[in-house]
């Protein structure tokens, strides 16, 4: 089984507080992988539930926001990492952040990608169908 018929039975986790921001993201998304499972959850506790749930098959990629009320992105990247039962997820820190603290706390932490969310919707759809292209191939 390839990258891509994993992704296909396993969905892709999205970690988004903002409903624009997740609207935006599936509209990308749908456009250019329309094949894929998507999944989103709004808040850091919600996706380390749902990682941590045994009961259906387990996300292989995650897009993490990293600025979320409650348990941030950079606190749910650090506990996946101290997981165990976690190790080989993905996890791409998709964020408006771009100050060089929180991109080195990110990778410092274990992040595989860290990609700024650009404001404009034809940019922000580039790069991320680029992103889910790489981590596909991958």
């Amino acid at each position: 089984m390839d990258r891509t018929d994993q992704l296909i039975e396993h969905p892709v986790l999205l970690v988004e507080d903002s409903d624009e921001d997740r609207e935006a993201i599936e509209r990308a998304l749908h456009a250019s992988h329309p094949h894929l499972r998507l999944e989103f959850v709004t808040d850091g506790g919600s996706a380390l539930t749902r990682l941590r749930d045994h009961t259906q098959p387990r996300p292989r990629l995650v897009f993490l926001d990293l600025n979320m009320p409650g348990i941030s992105g950079l606190s749910v990247l650090q506990q996946i990492r101290a997981d165990a039962d976690l190790t080989g997820l993905t996890v791409v820190v998709f964020t408006s952040s771009t100050t060089a603290e929180d991109i080195d706390r990110c990778y410092a932490a274990g992040a595989d990608s860290y990609i700024y969310k650009p404001v404009d919707f034809a940019l922000f759809r580039t790069v991320l169908q680029g992103a889910m292209d790489y981590w596909t191939a991958s």
